[in-house]
């Protein structure tokens, strides 16, 4: 047998390649929307990709399974549990299989045993495998968003961003069911989840890339409780934003996602092109870094670095109109890797940071922000001579802040921007100064004439002893 493990740090996604060397075929576990690495993996092993199993409609990134069919054929294993909301409506497009709770498929001597752990979404399937050259037992069960390390799937996911009400306790009643059904499986089972450390489809996911399921029973939190209301009172406490796109990513992905046959390829754009197109209206993200993006910009941009591009543009940009990135054109393919993979495919064109430049010489103001420590802020703070602006989660805001902070979590920003902008200067702060950065070019581009990041957020508030309150 073939296990190859693919991960994806921004999104903090991991995929699997499965296959059977006797037989040369292999198929990929809840594959992402790039499917050219595991097509490289499977031509390096001698092997063919045949099929791409789901377990479940994923609400974080758009399916690479509907590429997969069109690039090579692979035959689809979807899951035909939940009712009718929860169907995927492209199955019958291609060579399916629509599985339920006990149903197996495989490759060679490799086999796949459909267990049903509704909780996370109640179609969500997980999947048992067994090498059949060595064993007839399983050695390991794939799942998903149900069972992470240190961690299991949120259930509240849709209610949070779509507004479903009523979805999350009875998917936390559905969890405690699966979890139990999972309890009774062998200590000695791989488990092999869909998601690490940093993802919003959890609160408290480990970072290792896979656990067991005696480790779990013995450390995971969510195996502690005998009493089911205790556990659901546990389980939905505490969950973080559910971000706004994932609504949109259910929809594509039960729809089913364009596909793209590759990466896209936008057209750099002249200098000149930059400040006619804001002036129009256009959506323009900035890629640089939170430094050079302060230091001079093209007022009405927006900045999200690209090391957090992946994990934020989904929440702030619009998946009906068309954008435009500022991008190093060594790291272009890099954004938009990390874009297409949530489903923002309209990439419009892209400039390079040289840009500014070139527009600075021909005597187009560029934009600044300062920057500044909470020790030279600390004053105007307790003074009240400048708006504090916090833009952490709501978790984070609980465990402490700063007094006389406004809390507007930066997800959101765009919205309730004009709430906060009264012609006082602003000062954005965070956990370090990431988010704060991409606050401080939303509040800008949104009207507020002097705006502030507070280096180290409140991090450094803390750490230099100013006071804190809960």
């Amino acid at each position: 047998m073939l296990l190859k493990y693919f991960y994806d740090e921004k999104l903090a996604h991991a995929s699997y390649l499965v296959g059977c060397q006797a037989s040369g075929e292999a198929i990929v576990v809840d594959p992402n929307r790039d499917v050219d690495m595991y097509l490289r993996v499977a031509e390096a092993n001698n092997m063919r990709i045949v099929g791409a199993a789901e377990t479940h409609i994923h609400a974080d990134y758009v399916s690479g399974s509907r590429e997969l069919a069109e690039r090579v054929g692979a035959k689809l294993y979807l899951s035909d549990e939940g009712d009718e909301n929860w169907k995927y409506l492209f199955a019958d497009q291609y060579d399916s299989v629509l599985l339920k709770d006990g149903d197996a498929f495989g490759v060679g001597n490799i086999k796949f045993e459909v267990v049903h752990t509704p909780g996370h979404t109640p179609e969500h399937i997980s999947f048992l495998l067994t090498d059949g050259a060595k064993t007839d037992n399983p050695v390991g069960i794939f799942t998903g968003d149900f069972v992470f390390v240190g961690d299991i799937g949120r259930p509240d996911l849709l209610e949070e961003a779509a507004g479903l009400v009523g979805t999350a306790d009875a998917g936390a009643r559905q969890m405690y069911t699966s979890l139990q059904r999972f309890a009774a499986l062998p200590d000695y089972l791989q488990v092999w989840p869909a998601h690490g450390a940093g993802s919003a489809c959890g609160k408290a996911l480990g970072a290792m890339p896979s656990t067991t399921v005696g480790y779990e029973k013995a450390f995971g939190w969510a195996f502690q409780f005998d009493e089911e209301e205790a556990f659901i009172q546990a389980l939905l406490d505490g969950q973080p934003e559910a971000p706004k796109y994932f609504a949109e990513m259910k929809k594509v992905n039960k729809v089913g996602p364009r596909v793209l046959n590759g990466m896209p390829n936008p057209t750099l754009q002249p200098a000149h092109r930059l400040p006619e197109l804001v002036a129009q209206g256009a959506m323009v993200v900035d890629t640089r870094s939170a430094e050079r993006f302060a230091a001079g910009h093209v007022a009405g941009t927006l900045n999200i670095p690209l090391d957090m591009l992946g994990g934020w543009a989904g929440w702030l940009l619009n998946y009906d109109q068309p954008f435009y990135l500022v991008v190093e054109p060594s790291e272009l393919a890099d954004a938009i890797h990390s874009l297409t993979y949530i489903g923002l495919d309209d990439v419009a064109g892209y400039f390079e940071p040289i840009a500014l430049d070139v527009l600075a010489e021909h005597g187009v103001e560029l934009q600044a922000y300062d920057m500044a420590t909470p020790d030279e802020l600390a004053g105007e703070i307790d003074n009240g001579e400048v708006v504090l602006v916090d833009v952490r989660g709501k978790s984070e805001w609980n465990e402490g802040h700063i007094p006389g902070a406004q809390h507007y979590m930066l997800g959101y920003l765009l919205d309730t921007a004009d709430e906060i902008i009264n012609g006082k200067p602003i000062v954005v702060q965070c956990q370090t100064g990431g988010r704060a950065a991409i606050g401080a070019s939303i509040l800008q581009a949104k009207g507020a004439r002097q705006v502030i990041n507070m280096t180290g957020g409140y991090n450094a508030w803390m750490t230099a002893g100013k006071p804190v309150q809960n």
